[in-house]
């Protein structure tokens, strides 16, 4: 199974709440942090969530 990395780039202030529960959720408690996960329905439909607050990229 593949995996993707996700790098939180913006800040979540001023975020709706239900954002700031995805990012923390995804592993992501502050700026810069990268963490890595399968790539799921799930952990996709998350992203797409938060996508203007994270970068993303396909791990083989």
């Amino acid at each position: 199974m593949s995996k993707i990395k996700v790098k939180q780039v913006r800040s979540k202030i001023n975020c709706p709440e239900n954002q700031k529960r995805t990012l923390e959720a995804l592993g992501l408690h502050k700026l810069g942090q990268v963490v890595e996960h399968d790539n799921t329905p799930t952990i996709v439909g998350m992203v797409k969530k938060v996508q203007h607050l994270v970068s993303v990229e396909e791990i083989n």
